[in-house]
């Protein structure tokens, strides 16, 4: 696999985490730079790590992954999303929104959007390829990707309000959808 390939791969894994940090910066989330920094750390990160984990685990657990995969990134997005859905529609000031720029919905979001490259790191692995420079451009990439993310979900946030929330949720739901319907349909 070439270096172009590579990077075009990591192109094509970043674009959930992309969609997550629009949606994240323009429910007002992601504003300050320790946050779009906490965001976009994060996705990269684990965008990085999943393929090595996918790796190391190799052949061994490839069928039973392949399996619930689609499963546990659908179910992990649905709930993450829901819960922005209700608060955006939420007009009381007591209650807290849910930020996705931090703590467990963070967490969250960020092995939801990365487990598609846990299944590259398998195929890396079947393919007997090194981890460590796809590893490094993944995340890297993905890094870059998310701040870019994060501003144009700001200028989205300015053109539209707090409602963009629901907007934000219904990406994250979509996103979980489209894991599930490319498992299931196109298998």
């Amino acid at each position: 696999m070439s270096y172009l390939d590579i990077i075009l791969l990591s192109i094509g894994l970043a674009m959930d985490a992309s969609a997550v940090s629009i949606a994240a910066a323009a429910a007002g989330f992601a504003s300050k730079p320790r946050a779009i920094f906490r965001l976009a750390f994060h996705f990269g990160l684990f965008q990085a790590g999943m393929p090595a984990i996918g790796w190391v685990l190799g052949n061994s657990v490839v069928d039973y992954i392949s399996e619930w995969d689609h499963w546990i990134a659908f179910s992990l997005l649905a709930i993450v999303g829901v819960r922005m859905i209700y608060s955006g529609f939420d007009t009381s000031e007591d209650t807290m929104s849910l930020d996705p720029s931090k703590g467990l919905a963070l967490v969250t979001l960020s092995i939801a959007t990365s487990i598609d490259a846990l299944a590259v790191g398998l195929s890396f692995s079947m393919l007997e390829m090194t981890i460590l420079i796809p590893c490094l451009l993944i995340g890297i990439i993905t890094f870059l990707m998310s701040i870019l993310a994060v501003r144009i979900g700001t200028f989205a946030s300015r053109m539209v309000g707090k409602r963009v929330e629901v907007f934000g949720g219904l990406i994250l739901i979509g996103i979980g959808t489209r894991i599930l319907f490319s498992h299931m349909v196109l298998g």
